[in-house]
């Protein structure tokens, strides 16, 4: 989570920052400049815009690559979006029971009476202002007093609570973790993965409370989810894996799922104002090289697996190929154990047991069976998410697993596979972070200037990375902003985490550097123990103002600027 730095004064310029080699940070004076400046991109997209966030005083723009960074900055610093338009916003009311147990410590936060804590969230208007933590969660900004996080979480929060936290309120859309102070409740279903539009409130809605009574509501209750029309190859309800008649050409039977197996394709991307990150495959060239072997199409489903020990039973003929870390895939038929090496299309028989062989380094492998694990899509991707929630759960023994139709072409021939951990310290290219002045290197304690350990706090969501710990300048956490998978992330421990695929979709602490993203593979087979060096550059394509105020700043000049030094 990071925040940009407020934008320069008396240059008639926006200020403009590079998050990471595909995407921009750019500052804006306000939310309602973000929201206007987000409409405006809507409707008329940047060349090469895939995906917009917006945060409490930036919006961050995805583009399709490093190439169109120069321009896209240069037509964001100067561009002037009308004010949104009143009638425009859409206006969405929703009904609560004030009868949270933090109602009196708000109160007494906040110097108020309960009643009057109570007459203060119910009166006026919210503004949407941005999407994360959840996919449905949306911070609301009011005039409401402030109230600091609770000082112990909660492991779990009912879903339609009605919570403040800092200077914003949220309706939590499911159960979790939560640190917000809790109000009251609400029946109102604030995501719907099988709706049109999932999520009931969006940035740049109106929302409004409206008090009622426990034993007199006036909202009826939830009605459940519209089941999702039947897709073709699919199975069972919205997520599960398993055959159906007349929709599979193969089917496989989980008999061990190893340490961990999912779902994956290339995810979810242009869903960021939903709360939900791109996510997709960790390892994207293993697993298109996995469909690539066995005929399919690029984005067919395939399952990823760590650290081996998949097991699989084939009940009809099957052709799959397994690549990324593990070594090999053991084919045993008819009581005969054989080895088949990763990289090359195996030809199944149906009663062939097959199992993913451990992996000497690296973490994740990816077995394509020909035509694609089928499974219902959810927001559009097979994929799971493990941050969001969505997508199929995690493989368990007894799973049938369904194989649909994606097939492009004819099978394909062995390809040679490079180590995915190719060294005794794996280095990993970066940019500059948005808040890369904010550290402050010390003698051995530097991003760059060490060599990091990676902890057991490694997972699809980020990278704990251990070593002398960074410090950084200010307390505490910093006005959310978007972020990108490959963001490093330095929270107060000075601990750096680096997001993966499945990250939230903005944050609050300092970003100091971004993996680039022909690096996002290599960082996804990073397994605890490894040893990780943190390499940084300036952005390919991007040119830097050298003078310290606007360090990072992205510039429409095509002649490059002398790059900063990084700390």
């Amino acid at each position: 989570m990071t925040a940009p730095p407020a934008p320069p004064t008396g240059r008639g310029a926006r200020l403009v920052q590079a998050m990471g080699d595909r995407a921009l940070l750019v500052a804006c004076a306000d939310l309602e400049e973000v929201l206007a400046l987000d409409a405006a991109l809507r409707a008329a997209p940047l060349a090469g815009q895939r995906d917009l966030q917006p945060a409490e005083r930036s919006l961050l723009v995805v583009l399709d690559g490093p190439r169109r960074l120069a321009a896209a900055a240069a037509a964001l610093r100067s561009l002037r979006p009308p004010p949104r338009a009143a009638a425009g916003r859409r206006a969405v009311a929703l009904d609560v029971v004030y009868d949270g147990p933090d109602v009196d410590d708000v109160a007494r936060l906040t110097g108020l009476s309960p009643d009057a804590v109570v007459a203060a969230h119910a009166a006026g208007e919210w503004t949407a202002a941005f999407a994360g933590f959840a996919p449905g969660f949306v911070y609301l900004v009011g005039d409401f007093p402030p109230v600091p996080r609770r000082d112990s979480p909660r492991t779990a929060v009912p879903p339609g609570s009605v919570a403040v936290g800092g200077a914003y309120s949220a309706v939590y859309p499911r159960r979790s973790p939560g640190g917000w102070h809790l109000l009251g409740r609400t029946d109102a279903l604030l995501w719907d993965a099988s709706a049109d539009v999932p999520a009931l409130v969006r940035p740049g809605d109106v929302v409004t409370f409206r008090p009622v009574r426990a034993a007199a509501t006036a909202s009826a209750p939830a009605p459940a989810p519209t089941p999702r029309p039947a897709t073709p190859g699919a199975a069972g309800p919205a997520g599960a894996t398993g055959p159906r008649p007349g929709a599979t050409t193969a089917t496989l039977t989980v008999l061990s799922p190893g340490a961990s197996t999912v779902v994956e394709d290339l995810g979810r991307p242009g869903r960021r104002d939903l709360g939900v990150a791109p996510g997709g495959a960790a390892d994207r060239a293993s697993a298109r090289l996995a469909n690539r072997l066995v005929g399919n199409a690029r984005g067919a489903a395939v399952l990823e697996t760590v650290l081996g020990g998949l097991t699989l039973r084939a009940e009809l003929p099957a052709v799959v190929a397994l690549t990324g870390a593990a070594p090999a895939l053991e084919v045993e038929r008819d009581g005969v154990l054989r080895e088949r090496s990763a990289g090359a299309p195996v030809a199944l028989a149906a009663g062939d047991v097959v199992r993913v062989a451990a992996p000497r380094t690296g973490l994740r492998s990816y077995l394509a069976v020909r035509g694609g694990v089928d499974a219902v899509p959810e927001l559009g991707s097979r994929s799971r998410d493990v941050l969001a929630g969505l997508g199929p759960p995690p493989l368990v023994a007894g799973d049938a697993v369904a194989v649909g139709a994606d097939v492009a072409g004819a099978v394909g021939e062995q390809e040679p596979q490079a180590a995915v951990v190719a060294a005794d310290v794996v280095r990993l290219r970066a940019v500059p972070g948005p808040d890369r002045d904010l550290v402050r290197d010390a003698p051995g304690a530097s991003l760059t200037g060490q060599d990091w350990v990676v902890s057991d706090a490694a997972d699809r969501v980020g990278v704990r990375l251990l070593g002398v710990p960074l410090t950084t300048s200010g307390a505490g956490e910093r006005p959310s902003a978007g972020v990108v998978a490959g963001a490093v992330q330095v929270p107060p421990s000075g601990e750096p985490v680096v997001f993966g695929v499945d990250h939230p979709v903005t944050g609050g602490y300092p970003v100091v550097a971004v993996v680039v993203d022909p690096d996002l593979d290599r960082l996804a087979q990073l397994r605890p123990g490894d040893r990780v060096r943190v390499v940084v550059d300036p952005a390919p394509g991007v040119d830097r103002h050298p003078r310290a105020p606007d360090a990072g700043e992205v510039r429409s000049s095509t002649r490059p600027a002398r790059p900063r030094g990084t700390r």
